[in-house]
């Protein structure tokens, strides 16, 4: 290995690459539509990265101290891995080209599927909001390094003068993150491969090197997990790994990033970082806003090897004490002896762009948060105060405790009713009357069929819905005239899922552009953002609000639209609210005060809204939690805490109900088995779950735990353009009847439709509708006295 430009003393460690006017999903969904060519995208991803390269350089991060990471994904960045690694599943396996390669089409289909062939899993990664794409690995999986788009990138951005970094998600996090392909022997694990992935990895490597790449940045956030940690201690499978990677004589200098808290033992902080430093890694990061600082005597033993401090939030969009973080650096800078280096938490792939976008937000506001392009010149402003002494960085350092303060006296943050309300709280609400009875009484009023068929809630946001939103936001029409049209295609929707048969409808929720900013422009301490986008998964993007101080809910909100469309037929209708831990888990909340005592505050909002619903006559209200796993921390040893707070925030929100209000919830995108104690402590009558793609593996955990209250496991994958067959639909629900009763079976999609379009919706919906009474038919079921709970 050739020696390396030294490692800058700022950095990050990626960039929203969604692009501040969302331009790659534009020219992504272009390119599936057909509107545009390959060659098209090409041209608009290289457009979007010249621009993210020069607006990185503009804000501090260029010149001969700088490192720029290139973190490009079209998709996702663990898809972009199993493509340089070629590791298909079998199912896949044609899409290889002859040298192991993917084109783009083939890229995309292992995301979108295609045909009869389901698509990648897909779920969350580590404890944020984002969704990777599952690699599928098994015993005779093929490895081989063909990373020509990331080496292309690298030869591209040096002819313009720039030296990237490229990022890969690291070898060890990514089979860590796999699941064994369907076939596989039992009990086959992914990381039993991991000396055919190195191998792949040192070739990838080595083609970086050739293409000009100084340093590379191998992501092992997998290192903060429980397994992550015990593989990373002395002498375990990570120290071999890297002893292997930085041994061999082709490569780039390497950066080994551990994002979302602290990785190896967290007993010993900064042993894992010891164990790679050891291994020949020339530099190692480390999360010091959700890990833990490492210790001085890991610190001093780190030698020639750089220390990244992951000081600036990469996960939240509040700004930085400067003043702190600089105290933070500093020591840590006399604990190692050498220079260190500021950096984020994470990418920043998790926030949004730049707050100066922001023109509508309260004018208070604006002044606490830094998006993206804050955060960078934070890093470097910290970086320049560590480097040259506190006084060259003065201003930022005044105006920041300035902000900070303003922030902590401001009216709004502390509301002494709301305070009140939650002290004032007895045992008693959180609790409801027996399920046995509450079913019961539930079926007396609802006379379900049994395997009752249903929506996750939302119905497909059309361009005319889209258009009519934002006419009346210019005023082009009056707000009478959106009401008007709202109404039109409320009776619509609910003239349709008559149509197809569907036994519990919804009113297709036109009236809301998101699941969480509808509540948070409806609730008092919240403001939403007009151009606040983050990337979810894929094309999809969000525009989390801001929870800045108590919350309340000054009226209700959703009762107009929903008893609206209760009205026009007599079939049970939804209403559906968004639950207390999603609200905040699709948020960037306060950090001023514990999650749970904020939870709470949103429950207590939310509980009622259940109550004027319940006036109103709706007889069943959809509470939906579908980041529930998502929060819960990675360390096993920290779960129960937030499982605690996150189910009596559940409970809090819905106890308020009567014995006759059936309340459902939805739970999606998790590892369930881990929380299925959870889902059974929120106590709902009905939980409707994402299952499609995982082919209903949580079936045989729930019927393992003996959950007793019905349960809708999602059989139609709505992330996917695919039509399922009736055929195919019937067999997943006889899959889940072999394993719990079909008096507490639900028949429904993995989650809510509107991001689909309305041609596949019916087709879809008409198959699900059509598989759930072949199966009532020939199981020979009743379709009447559709009980649910039983002890």
């Amino acid at each position: 290995m050739s020696t390396p430009k030294a490692f800058p003393t700022a950095t990050i460690l990626g960039y929203p690459r969604i692009g501040p006017g969302r331009e790659l999903k534009k020219a992504v969904e272009s390119y599936w539509a057909g509107i545009i060519d390959e060659s098209g995208l090409q041209r608009a991803a290289e457009e979007l990265q010249d621009r993210t390269v020069s607006r990185l350089i503009e804000l501090g991060l260029g010149g001969e101290d700088s490192s720029i990471p290139a973190d490009f994904a079209l998709y996702d960045q663990v898809l972009d891995v199993t493509a340089a690694l070629g590791a298909l599943p079998t199912r896949f396996a044609d899409l290889a080209d002859q040298d192991g390669s993917i084109g783009t089409a083939a890229y995309f289909t292992l995301a979108r599927g295609d045909g009869e062939r389901a698509p990648l899993e897909l779920t969350k990664w580590f404890d944020s909001n984002y969704h990777y794409l599952v690699p599928e690995i098994g015993v005779a999986t093929t490895f081989t390094a063909v990373a020509h788009r990331l080496t292309a990138i690298v030869r591209r951005q040096r002819e313009r003068g720039a030296v990237l970094r490229p990022v890969l998600v690291g070898p060890v996090t990514y089979l860590l993150l796999a699941k064994a392909e369907e076939g596989a022997p039992t009990g086959f694990d992914p990381l039993s491969r991991i000396d055919d992935v190195v191998s792949a990895y040192e070739g990838i490597l080595a083609s970086l090197a050739e293409a000009g790449a100084e340093w590379v940045q191998l992501d092992e956030p997998g290192l903060v997990s429980d397994r992550g940690g015990e593989l990373a201690a002395p002498g375990g499978l990570v120290e071999r790994v890297y002893r292997r990677l930085a041994g061999h004589a082709e490569r780039p200098a390497l950066l080994v990033t551990t994002g979302y808290g602290t990785a190896g033992n967290p007993t010993a902080p900064g042993q894992a970082l010891a164990v790679l430093s050891a291994a020949g890694v020339e530099a190692v990061h480390a999360d010091l806003v959700r890990g833990s600082r490492p210790s001085d005597e890991v610190l001093q033993g780190l030698g020639a090897t750089r220390l990244v401090a992951g000081i600036v939030d990469g996960r939240n969009v509040w700004r930085n004490d400067l003043q702190a973080s600089l105290s933070v650096l500093e020591q840590l800078q006399a604990g190692t002896g050498a220079t260190v280096t500021t950096a984020t938490s994470t990418s920043l792939l998790h926030v949004p762009h730049d707050v100066r976008a922001e023109t509508a937000l309260p004018e208070h506001l604006p002044a606490w948060l830094a998006f993206a392009d804050q955060k960078v010149r934070e890093v470097v402003v910290l970086a320049g105060g560590l480097a040259d002494g506190r006084s060259t960085v003065a201003t930022h350092l005044e105006e920041t405790e300035a902000a900070l303060q303003q922030r902590a006296r401001f009216d709004g943050v502390v509301v002494d009713r709301v305070r009140k309300r939650i002290r004032d709280l007895t045992a008693e609400a959180f609790t409801r009357g027996p399920a046995e009875r509450r079913a019961e009484v539930q079926q007396q009023r609802l006379g379900l069929p049994v395997l009752p068929t249903t929506t996750i809630g939302s119905f497909p946001q059309t361009g005319e819905v889209r258009s009519a939103r934002a006419a009346v936001r210019n005023g082009s029409i009056s707000p009478a005239e959106y009401e008007q049209f709202l109404r039109q295609e409320i009776a619509r929707v609910v003239r349709l899922q008559e149509g197809l048969g569907l036994d519990v409808l919804v009113h297709g929720e036109p009236e809301r552009n998101d699941m969480v900013q509808y509540f948070a422009e409806n609730f008092d301490g919240f403001a939403a953002t007009d151009h606040g986008w983050v990337q979810s998964y894929g094309s999809r993007c969000t525009r989390p609000s801001i929870l800045w101080g108590d919350v309340s809910r000054p009226q209700a909100f959703t009762v107009p639209w929903i008893s609206f469309a209760q009205s026009l037929t007599e079939r049970p209708l939804k209403g559906m609210l968004t639950g207390p831990v999603t609200i905040l888990a699709w948020s960037f909340v306060r950090d001023d005060q514990p999650l749970g005592d904020t939870a709470h505050q949103v429950a207590l909002a939310l509980r009622d809204e259940i109550a004027d619903l319940e006036a109103a006559g709706i007889a069943i209200v959809q509470v939906d939690e579908p980041a529930l796993r998502e929060l819960l921390p990675l360390r096993s040893a920290d779960h129960q805490p937030y499982l605690d707070w996150s189910v009596q925030a559940f409970r809090l929100a819905t106890a308020g109900a009567g014995d006759r209000t059936q309340i459902h919830t939805h739970l999606c995108y998790s590892e369930f088995g881990e929380v299925i104690s959870a889902i059974d402590g929120l106590d709902a009558d009905v939980t409707s779950i994402e299952a499609a793609r995982s082919r209903l593996e949580v079936v045989a955990d729930l019927a393992g735990f003996g959950y007793s209250r019905g349960i809708g496991p999602g059989v139609y994958d709505i992330h996917s353009p695919r039509v399922p067959s009736e055929e195919e639909l019937s067999a997943l629900i006889a899959t889940a009847l072999e394993a719990l009763p079909a008096q507490q079976l639900w028949v429904n999609p993995d989650c809510g439709l509107k991001t689909r379009g309305y041609d596949e919706t019916v087709l879809s919906l008409r198959n699900l509708v059509a598989a759930a009474r072949t199966v009532r038919e020939s199981a020979d079921l009743t379709t009447t006295g559709h009980a649910l709970a039983h002890s």
